[in-house]
């Protein structure tokens, strides 16, 4: 278990929190819980509903839709941040590639922490600014290939 000056340094590395204060960090620290998963569990479904994001500390996922693999993700990226935000089926599934390593942080708690500090807030905004851009990229590059 890692202790909370531990998650807030991980934290820091992370682009949805670099932003944050080190005394919001803290608080944030204390509310996100770790999970631990072996190489090829999933963590959720597509279809699932949920209310938490997650951070990856050490390992990796596969980020999919059936067989079909729509990312992989490491160290330091998030996911889930959708489903934190909004109720709704989650749009993918996760499997661990390797043993994966996570901190979790549930909506109640998220809510809380962005009522008091904005700049979580900015943080998500900014994140899911880049995912839009990102499937609008994907999009257009698709549209060329017709």
């Amino acid at each position: 278990m890692l202790i909370t000056i531990e998650k807030v340094i991980i934290l820091k590395t992370v682009s949805i929190f670099s932003s944050i204060s080190d005394e919001t960090l803290a608080q944030l620290a204390l509310v996100m819980t770790e999970e631990e998963l072996d190489t090829g569990q999933e963590l959720f479904a597509k279809g699932d509903y949920g209310e938490d994001m997650y951070v990856i500390i050490s390992g990796s996922v596969r980020v999919h839709d059936g067989e079909n693999t729509l990312n992989n993700l490491g160290e330091k990226d998030i996911f889930g941040e959708m489903a934190v935000l909004d109720p709704r089926p989650r749009v993918a599934s996760i499997t661990a590639v390797e043993p994966t390593r996570l901190l979790r942080l549930d909506r109640p708690s998220l809510y809380e922490l962005m009522d008091k500090h904005s700049e979580v807030a900015h943080g998500i905004i900014r994140v899911l600014c880049g995912h839009l851009r990102d499937r609008i990229a994907d999009i257009n590059e698709l549209n060329a290939l017709k």
